[in-house]
């Protein structure tokens, strides 16, 4: 059927989600203002629903529905890498979408979140595609993912430009600002933590690079021969450890070291997302190697990040910008 060639599927893909956006501008066409990024929760919560059914697939749960379009459209769908990465939207995406459309007027927190993932995923899923075995046989239905790929930057974005609804801490309560680190022993173990996930980001670099040293080879074929598969997924993961999150390590450290640093709230929670995805399908592939070095590295990995996030989010005093002493005592004069 002509219907099954490759440039008219990625044509009915296209539709499908046209129709989507469409449904929801129609349900909500009443309402005076809607926020933008309502139409983007919605329109991805959809294609949570085609992840998670592709994943049910490959597992072998239904069948009938993806064999077509893994043939003729998006055969590295099939792969470990996408299999997981299809649960992860499946499951977590779409319970966090549920969530933010639940609380539509307060999200900015859950909406970093989800582009902090999001972002993490396009970057190593689209160049993955690209330079790995399944580069030669790119069908069109694999532009699709262009949007998916450009939105989530805009809501990143929308989302960083908006004002962040904070308490006034002044001067005077900021205690803590005026504490080294080694005064803070919570601080103290994060940035170790910190210091210590930025080596491994460059150790499995190197290892990826094909750095001939004789730790980075028996490495590799030891204990993650997971990143040596020619998919390419897990060789782009690693070199977006290297150059995109071993600087964002390293800068976390200075904003638990010098005070108000407020930036430190927005985008630990940005990363906290960005390492969780990265790192499910790497855990995985180790759970069912049973490579328990490899498993405890790994969590660690993803959890330093979202430990961050968590201090951050529950005292966020140190980092940010305390009003001056003398501002705040005219200021209650004049009250």
């Amino acid at each position: 059927m002509s219907l099954l060639r490759p440039l008219p599927i990625l044509g009915m893909g296209m539709v499908v989600l046209g129709l989507v956006l469409l449904l929801v501008l129609l349900a909500v066409q009443k309402k005076t203002k809607v926020d933008p990024l309502f139409y983007v929760f919605a329109e991805f919560s959809f294609t949570c629903m085609v992840g998670l059914t592709n994943a049910l697939e490959q597992d072998g749960f239904i069948s009938g529905f993806m064999g077509f379009y893994l043939k003729m459209g998006e055969p590295h769908l099939s792969t470990a890498y996408a299999v997981m990465m299809s649960y992860w939207e499946g499951v977590f995406h779409f319970i966090l979408f549920l969530t933010i459309l639940h609380r539509m007027k307060s999200y900015r927190s859950l909406g970093l979140l989800w582009v902090g993932s999001s972002i993490a995923h396009q970057i190593v899923h689209i160049p993955g595609v690209v330079i790995g075995k399944y580069g030669s046989n790119v069908r069109p239905a694999f532009w699709r993912n262009v949007p998916f790929f450009l939105v989530p930057f805009w809501a990143a974005a929308m989302l960083f430009s908006r004002p962040r609804q904070m308490p006034i801490v002044t001067a005077d309560t900021v205690t803590a600002q005026k504490r080294s680190l080694l005064s803070r022993p919570v601080d103290l173990l994060l940035s170790l933590l910190l210091l210590g996930a930025a080596a491994f980001c460059v150790f499995r670099g190197f290892v990826v690079l094909d750095c001939p040293l004789d730790t980075c080879f028996t490495y590799i074929y030891q204990y993650e021969p997971y990143l040596k598969d020619p998919v390419g997924f897990p060789r782009v993961m690693m070199l977006v450890h290297l150059f995109y999150a071993l600087p964002l390590l390293t800068v976390f450290v200075y904003g638990l070291i010098a005070p108000g640093c407020g930036w430190m709230l927005d985008w630990t929670i940005f990363f906290a997302g960005a390492m969780a995805q990265v790192t499910v399908v790497i855990v995985t592939d180790a759970v069912e190697k049973k490579w328990w070095p490899v498993i405890t590295l790994n969590v660690l990995l993803a959890a330093v990040p979202t430990l961050l996030a968590l201090r951050c989010h529950t005292s966020p005093a140190y980092f940010m910008k305390p009003i001056p002493k003398g501002q705040t005592t005219s200021k209650k004069k004049k009250n």
